[in-house]
């Protein structure tokens, strides 16, 4: 999956269980509300900004929220390697 993809997908599954917009997530994970807007919209980010979010997504995605089966989950990748 395109990574620009998985990272809207993620901001969009947690928003929802959270009741929130994906602003507020965008907020949450960078500090500012348009991050996944721009993606959505069709833009790139670096590959240090897509790590941060993932890093971010990864630390403080919810027990009670199933992380979606088509992305990988950086702390699952470095449990198995380890």
């Amino acid at each position: 999956m395109e990574q620009r993809i998985a990272l809207t997908t993620l901001a969009e599954s947690l928003a929802a269980h959270q009741g929130v917009t994906h602003f507020a997530i965008s907020m949450r994970a960078l500090g500012k509300g348009d991050f996944f807007k721009k993606l959505k919209d069709g833009g790139d980010c670096r590959t240090a900004t897509a790590g941060r979010v993932m890093a971010f997504f990864d630390r403080c995605w919810p027990d009670d929220l199933e992380w979606p089966r088509d992305i990988p989950r950086p702390s699952k990748s470095k449990k198995e390697a380890a």
